[in-house]
């Protein structure tokens, strides 16, 4: 029963570092792709997806107008 709810928070804390780490890089294309690879090693290729999507967004929002 203890198991469950460290593997989620291992997750949840696993999860907000590849979105931390999506927001590295000076480029649009550099958060996308170190989000991408934040992603794939916490949870594979999904996680890369997410991260790319995660990297790509943070990207635009800082963009300047």
């Amino acid at each position: 029963m203890t198991r469950f709810p460290i593997r989620a928070a291992a997750l949840l804390a696993l999860g907000v570092s590849a979105v931390a780490l999506s927001a590295c890089g000076h480029t649009i294309e550099q958060k996308a792709a170190t989000g991408a690879i934040a992603g794939a090693v916490v949870a594979g290729p999904v996680g890369a997806a997410v991260g790319g999507v995660a990297g790509a967004a943070v990207g635009h929002i800082d963009k300047p107008h």
